[in-house]
């Protein structure tokens, strides 16, 4: 089974230029002397490390396309023809009751403070990347109006041109941090919270302590990693005075900006960009208890971790210490995932992916809670983007999983939102967005409940891109919605495991849900022999 393809990629712009590949190497099976590429060995003969990376690096998002031999798109929902659970005490269940718009999409998390959200989705960490930066408004106002949770991602003061440290090496003043927390607080309507992320560089430089003092956050993210990659997160910078800047500061450049022969070959126009790397973590339940300790004295309230594809050995002790030290949430993110700055082939090969890492978080939460231990609330991450895959994340998990997480899906629509109102202004519509009008009213469908929500003055304040977001995640709760009904589930609480069924007996060994043919059998005879 040829599940990726080792050698071309649109995300990296390669190609091969034979119709037949060797499936193993991705190789064309003929490889001709004079051949004119483009394919991945031919780029990084002159470009080198280059090629490792999508491109164009910070102008896109590029997620992982290989083919597992399970996934989620292997399980379906159960549709029920009787019954309704999770509509208030006191309705009586009947056709005018039961209806899909009353179906509460609302969620919860936390050990003792809770925090709602509208829906239960929330925005993947968007941190010291460019597309996060450019888009920071469009993503931060988006996710506040919509009422879900907002991840501000690592590195951001750190790589803050602004930056300013005290005499102890620690934040004084981060313009790009304050900027972020602040437009998210503008725009806040009672659910959701914005919540800041920290790696090791992070925790050097004093940032938790900045943005409990300085923004009174409630929660902060500790973070041991993704499903895109196994590495600290990175950037990359085009000029050389920057790169020496980020060096200084403590972090991994390379090239190494400071090395003669790579300024030489900077100026010579060979070496056109540098990675800014961070260091990998190095967990241990002792120091994870000391670290929650310390955040908890500093004065939050709330304690989440985000944890990635690692081998099982790492989920269990996320889950495990995660419960001794009461942690508010964890997020658990499967591979394959990216945003577009993680390594391609990391993207493509590394880690365990979502369906067998969520399937495996379920039976490991399952056993703690069947000691009699409480686990912390659980958020599934790892290429979700539509209800159903809600959906199914939150049932797999049931009655763990409060919510999930969302990276490019939460993302995508803020660049289009974003777009549309550059092409209004330039008069340059697509036929995809001019069919449905010419006018930001006409265009969006939600406009004038934004409007209503936020006011009318403050409307003008609110970037297409938010608008976008907002109309995103109203597809996902009206969708899921119509989902949680057909199961007869009113509430997102009301959501179990017998929701799903497997379409191959393959999917449920990975994941413990019974196969098609065998789902509800019992009961199905029982009837029979009534």
């Amino acid at each position: 089974m040829n599940l990726s393809t080792p050698n071309s990629n649109d995300a990296t712009q390669t190609f091969n230029r034979s119709k037949s590949i060797v499936p193993m190497s991705g190789l064309c099976s003929r490889c001709i002397d004079g051949c004119r590429g483009n394919c991945e060995v031919f780029r990084a003969t002159f470009r080198g490390r280059e090629v490792i990376y999508p491109s164009p690096f910070g102008s896109i998002t590029a997620g992982a396309d290989k083919n597992y031999p399970v996934d989620y798109s292997h399980l379906n929902i159960q549709g029920y023809a009787l019954g309704a659970t999770g509509l208030p005490a006191g309705v009586v269940v009947s056709p005018d009751t039961a209806i899909f718009p009353a179906v509460n999409t609302e969620t919860e998390y936390g050990w003792d403070i809770k925090v709602k959200m509208k829906a239960p989705i929330f925005t993947g960490a968007l941190g010291s990347t460019e597309i996060a930066r450019k888009n920071w408004e469009h993503f931060a106002v988006g996710a506040a109006i919509s009422g879900v949770t907002l991840v501000c991602g690592e590195n951001v003061c750190g790589i803050d041109p602004q930056l300013e440290l005290n005499a102890h090496g620690k934040i004084a003043k981060s313009p790009d941090m304050d900027r972020r927390i602040e437009v998210y607080k503008r725009f806040h309507q009672g659910y959701g919270e914005i919540l800041v992320q920290m790696n090791v560089e992070d925790t050097r430089l004093g940032v938790a302590e900045y943005v409990v003092e300085k923004h009174g956050l409630q929660t902060i993210e500790l973070k041991w990693g993704q499903g895109a990659k196994c590495i600290g997160g990175e950037i990359k910078v085009r000029r050389l005075e920057r790169a020496l800047e980020l060096q200084k500061r403590g972090y991994l450049v390379t090239p190494d900006p400071s090395s003669p022969i790579v300024q030489t070959a900077y100026k010579e126009g060979a070496i056109r960009e540098f990675e800014r790397h961070s260091r990998l973590g190095f967990v241990s339940e002792e120091g994870f208890m000391a670290e929650c300790d310390r955040l908890r004295k500093l004065g939050f309230k709330r304690i989440t971790l985000k944890t990635g594809a690692y081998s099982l050995r790492e989920l269990a002790m996320a889950i495990k210490w995660g419960s001794k030290a009461k942690i508010d949430l964890l997020t658990i993110d499967g591979a394959p995932g990216g945003t577009g700055m993680s390594p391609w082939r990391m993207m493509e090969e590394w880690g365990v992916p979502s369906i067998y890492l969520h399937s495996a978080a379920y039976e490991f939460c399952k056993k703690l809670t069947d000691k009699g231990e409480r686990v912390p609330d659980i958020a599934f991450a790892g290429g979700f983007s539509s209800e159903d895959g809600v959906f199914k994340a939150l049932s797999m998990g049931a009655p763990f999983v409060k919510a999930v997480c969302m990276g490019r899906a939460l993302m995508i629509p803020g660049m289009v939102g974003k777009n549309i109102s550059e092409w209004i202004d330039k008069n340059d519509l697509p036929k995809t967005v001019s069919q449905h009008g010419s006018t930001v009213e006409e265009i969006f469908v939600n406009y004038e409940a934004i409007k209503d929500m936020v006011g009318a003055k403050a409307i003008s304040e609110v970037p297409l891109g938010a608008i976008g977001i907002y109309s995103y995640s109203d597809k996902i709760r009206v969708g899921l919605q119509q989902l949680m009904a057909g199961a007869r589930c009113f509430t997102v609480g009301a959501i179990t495991r017998k929701e799903l069924m497997s379409l191959t007996e393959e999917c449920t060994k990975v994941t413990g849900i019974p196969y098609v043919m065998d789902a509800y059998r019992e009961e199905a005879e029982a009837i029979l022999n009534g």
